[in-house]
């Protein structure tokens, strides 16, 4: 294994940190498993590698990428608040419509920015100093820790606290006068929106943007999640678990990098990206279950010991 291997394998887990966050705030804020998100985050790559292809300020083309991940994110509300229809059912059919949505934005199935001005490009030019493997990750690193720190402080607003209340009980936060309906709205386009902001930094990154890019990124939030919550455990406040979702993210990135490089040696092979990234999840779920039982099993005997005593 090489260093630029790791530092590239952390260089994506910070890009897709900002991913997880989105997963984060409709899985285990509002209690909302929504698979939009295979769809907008090519839809934020989609929507950026346009504007960039055609010469566009690759800033601009982060904002509109927003702009569409929230109005998919309002769709999927749409679809749940006012017709009713179960939040997965409206999750996977904004996701098939997304489909189509992202061929006629990008106008083929693959966009290339080779020789494109993209934001790394702008940033190597106000810092020429840098090169661009230091360039590349202190530019993420700033991004994922100002997108963390303004979701924890919206977080901690009165609507914030809102969608938190809706997504721990429904019901408890109806009866107070809260529109529920607003706060899963809310919830589903910060989400989205969150969601297509990576997809945007990813195409700018990896210099493409691809129709199928998004397939999986579902199972990979969640790894991300899962795992951070799971390894990092113990604290309740918001800004401590925001935290542990974008450690979840580079864990789990630089284990799938350790997977495809060696995993050969247990039969895997290149093409085992998304049944890797299954099987993380599948331990990832296990894992507390299983350090639980370890600890009943050591205090147990540890008990045993002390009755033979």
């Amino acid at each position: 294994m090489t260093w630029s291997l790791l530092f590239h394998a952390l260089e994506q887990g910070l890009v897709f940190g900002i991913m997880a966050l989105g997963v984060y705030v409709t899985f285990q804020v509002l209690n909302f498993p929504d698979l939009t998100v295979d769809g907008s985050f090519p839809l934020g790559a989609a929507i950026s590698a346009r504007i960039i292809f055609t010469g566009g300020n690759p800033f601009i083309a982060i904002v509109w990428a927003i702009v569409g991940g929230v109005l998919a994110g309002g769709l999927t509300a749409f679809f749940h608040t006012r017709l009713k229809f179960t939040n997965l059912l409206s999750g996977i059919l904004t996701m098939t419509l997304l489909y189509s949505v992202n061929l006629r934005v990008m106008g083929k199935s693959n966009i290339p920015l080779l020789g494109k001005k993209t934001i790394l490009d702008v940033f190597q030019n106000w810092f020429p100093q840098l090169s661009q493997d230091q360039l590349t990750p202190i530019l993420f690193l700033l991004v994922v820790f100002l997108v963390k720190i303004l979701l924890d402080y919206f977080l901690g607003t009165e609507i914030g606290m809102a969608i938190l209340a809706t997504g721990d009980n429904e019901q408890m936060i109806r009866s107070l006068g809260v529109d529920t309906r607003i706060t899963k709205i809310i919830g589903l386009c910060l989400s989205n929106g969150l969601v297509a902001l990576s997809g945007s930094l990813f195409a700018q990154y990896s210099g493409f943007a691809d129709i199928g890019m998004g397939i999986g990124t579902i199972v990979a939030g969640l790894a991300s999640v899962i795992i951070g919550r799971s390894i990092i455990r113990g604290k309740g406040n918001i800004s401590w678990i925001t935290t542990s979702v974008i450690i979840g993210s580079l864990i789990y990135r630089v284990t799938v990098m350790f997977a495809l490089r060696y995993g050969y040696r247990l039969g895997f092979q290149p093409g085992d990206l998304k049944l890797i990234s299954v099987l993380l999840v599948v331990i990832a779920l296990t894992f507390p279950a299983f350090k639980g039982r370890i600890k009943a099993l050591v205090t147990n005997n540890g008990s045993n010991e002390a009755e033979d005593k």
